[in-house]
């Protein structure tokens, strides 16, 4: 069990190592630690020695002078200059909040960045301002399109964050496959298997094995297969590639380059301008007063809590798991399995600093 702040001291420290500057180092450190309180550890600290690898092989810039490239009154295009995700997110969705306060609703696509972290965290900074946040980002090509077996999309999540009134916002933040590649990675450290319905062999076969994807496998749309509705987690997954990459000039399918756990595999060349995302911030108050809105997501939350649950179940919020656990682990602290507390030890070993 590490403290949070001892995680986001540690994060923060070993970005300032690479040359990020202190608000950029405590803001990536701040996006990847927010993962793990919210249990989120497929995206979380774990993830630190991926970036610095992407460091040293000259795909991060530390020091990015990112800038709008084009805009319009409630849009804009914003290039990341190949800085951290875990900073260029945030910037481009404060751009998108900036826009929403002129026009009720800003607009921003990104190129040129890489992974950016969980979404949620984009899209809950909207939120703040009485706002809707709206937060998406493709991935390297790990999934494979109903009845496809080639590889052209990936896990690409979406998240959409509404505030309320006295019950806490409303956030769902999902992958649009059966489950993101992060969730294997953990298995694979603990060398378990899967469940059926996460991916498919190279024959395109259901498989429960952990590592199929390194093996010429594929991870599947949500849904699984066309009998649950597997076209329509490639519907959103498709959405959301074209809105991050064809839409601002990133790359796009199977051309988005890999992160660097994703080890196996190759970056194509390629059709754009590295990593792309999407963000959104809508006013509420262009629509109705944002006091009455907020009163009334109260009262549609309360009536989904209130709903006759199954034996033993209860009806959640998007976004009560999440809260859940934050409040757990900021009193426990976070449980870092051991695989990962040696990768980060050796991370700090590297820069001489101690976890």
């Amino acid at each position: 069990m590490i403290t949070a702040n001892e995680l986001r001291t540690f994060t923060e420290q070993i970005f300032l190592a690479i040359g990020c500057s202190e608000t950029d180092a405590r803001l990536a450190a701040d996006v990847l630690v927010s993962a793990d309180l919210r249990g989120v550890d497929s995206h979380g600290v774990a993830r630190l020695p991926g970036y610095i690898r992407l460091y040293d092989n000259g795909r991060i810039n530390p020091q990015p002078h990112i800038r709008v490239v084009h805009e319009t009154p409630s849009t804009a295009v914003v290039d990341g200059d190949r800085g951290l995700g875990l900073v260029v997110g945030p910037w481009a969705m404060r751009i998108a909040i900036e826009k929403a306060r002129v026009a009720g609703t800003g607009w921003v696509a990104v190129r040129n960045s890489n992974h950016f972290g969980i979404a949620g965290y984009h899209a809950l900074l909207a939120a703040e301002h009485d706002m809707i946040g709206q937060a998406m980002t493709h991935a390297a090509p790990l999934v494979a399109p109903t009845f496809s077996l080639d590889k052209l999309l990936g896990t690409n999540p979406i998240a959409v964050a509404i505030p309320a009134s006295t019950e806490p916002t409303f956030l769902a933040d999902f992958a649009s496959t059966a489950v993101a590649y992060g969730k294997l990675e953990i298995l694979q450290r603990k060398g378990q298997d899967v469940p059926l319905g996460w991916a498919q062999d190279a024959e395109g076969q259901p498989t429960t094995d952990a590592n199929a994807i390194r093996n010429g496998g594929a991870l599947l749309p949500l849904g699984t297969d066309r009998e649950h509705g597997s076209h329509k987690g490639y519907g959103l997954g498709a959405i959301v590639d074209i809105f991050s990459g064809v839409l601002s000039g990133a790359n796009y399918g199977p051309w988005v380059p890999p992160f660097a756990t994703a080890g196996f595999m190759q970056a194509n060349e390629g059709v754009g301008a590295g990593t792309g995302h999407f963000f959104g911030a809508m006013r509420i108050d262009a629509f109705r007063p944002a006091d009455e809105f907020k009163t009334h997501m109260d009262t549609w939350i309360q009536r989904f809590r209130q709903a006759k649950a199954m034996d033993g179940k209860q009806v959640l919020i998007p976004g009560d798991p999440e809260r859940d656990m934050e409040a757990e682990r900021l009193k426990n602290g976070i449980p870092v399995v051991e695989p990962v507390v040696k990768s980060l030890e050796e991370l700090g070993e590297r820069f001489g600093i101690k976890l």
